[in-house]
């Protein structure tokens, strides 16, 4: 393969994996923080506002909208009209499925034609229906089609592509993304629940809000399979962390880059710096299987974990994405 033709097509579909991947977990953290405010009862003080901080937009949603706007029912719309509706969000579900189209769109040589129509049916589907799917009465409908068709176009890629260098690019900017996410949400969300208990306040909803923490990754089946026992905070974030077999689970990512890279030319130096988030995972506080966790180590160490991931995305561009 020529090296010309890796860095033009490789950058493209490496962007194309981490934004429709990004646009599906920022679909699926906002259907399940709305599950679980449904299933909370009317006082129960839970809010809007920290799904901004997970997916890592706050300076930009403080800088349009105010940072100490009062907590009302007009946040709710805020909120998920920034995350799935507005253009100007770079992380926004319509920016990323344009994104992510935008990218295929001029690689589509290299991708199976199914693949590409999926996409295309997607982006027109967001499009269209955006405005209509941040209102509660469409939400669901509208989130549930856009992380269908997430999941329909990497069926489709690892049944009908070439298993070759283009594919494990995408592998890799998926799972990149994926691992970027689940710190993320384990960084804000399970770190507040863990501060929230520090601060011995009475909590009779703690159950339901860690399922929400593992809704919000596909992962509450997958975790009561594995744990087989209550829903709690340790446990939890051991799962999201250790868990080598669990697809959305730090470990189990770390194992699928490795696999990726082995697939491209010259990627040792690149398992260095696999190894630097290995290190990270491993000095994580939350790994330490003592049973004992605190939000603000936990919050450090996924901290750590992101910088790591971003030296290796930088890696990754500088080896293999770089044009010209």
């Amino acid at each position: 393969m020529a090296t010309n033709l890796l860095s033009r097509v490789a950058d493209r579909i490496y962007w194309a994996a981490r934004y429709i991947e990004r646009a599906e977990d920022v679909a699926r953290i906002v259907r399940a923080h709305g599950d679980m405010l449904a299933d909370l009862p009317t006082h129960a003080q839970i809010m809007w506002r920290p799904v901004i901080a997970i997916v890592g937009s706050g300076a930009q949603y403080d800088s349009r909208f105010g940072g100490d706007a009062p907590e009302t029912k007009d946040t709710e719309t805020a909120v998920v009209e920034f995350l799935l509706a507005d253009r100007e969000n770079l992380a926004s579900v319509v920016s990323c499925v344009s994104a992510a189209r935008e990218n295929l769109r001029t690689t589509r040589e290299t991708v199976p034609r199914d693949g590409w129509q999926a996409l295309n049916d997607l982006y027109l589907y967001v499009s269209t229906e955006v405005d209509r799917g941040v209102d509660r009465r469409a939400r669901e409908r509208f989130l549930g089609r856009v992380i269908a068709d997430s999941r329909r176009l990497d069926g489709i890629l690892a049944t009908t592509m070439n298993h070759d260098e283009a594919y494990a690019m995408w592998r890799l900017g998926r799972a990149l993304e994926r691992a970027d996410m689940t710190t993320r949400v384990l960084g804000v969300r399970a770190a507040a629940l863990l501060e929230e208990r520090e601060s011995e306040e009475t909590h009779q909803h703690d159950e339901l809000q860690w399922m929400g923490v593992l809704r919000s990754l596909s992962a509450l089946q997958m975790y009561q399979r594995a744990v087989r026992g209550p829903v709690e905070g340790a446990s939890v974030v051991r799962f999201l962390l250790e868990h080598d077999r669990f697809p959305r689970a730090v470990r189990a990512l770390l194992r699928e880059i490795r696999r990726a890279l082995g697939e491209l030319p010259d990627p040792t130096a690149l398992f260095d710096e696999v190894d630097l988030v290995d290190a990270a995972l491993r000095e994580s506080t939350a790994g330490s299987g003592d049973g004992t966790l605190a939000g603000e180590e936990l919050d450090d160490s996924m901290d750590a974990i992101q910088v790591a991931l971003a030296q290796l995305d930088k890696r990754i561009h500088d080896r293999y994405l770089r044009l010209g």
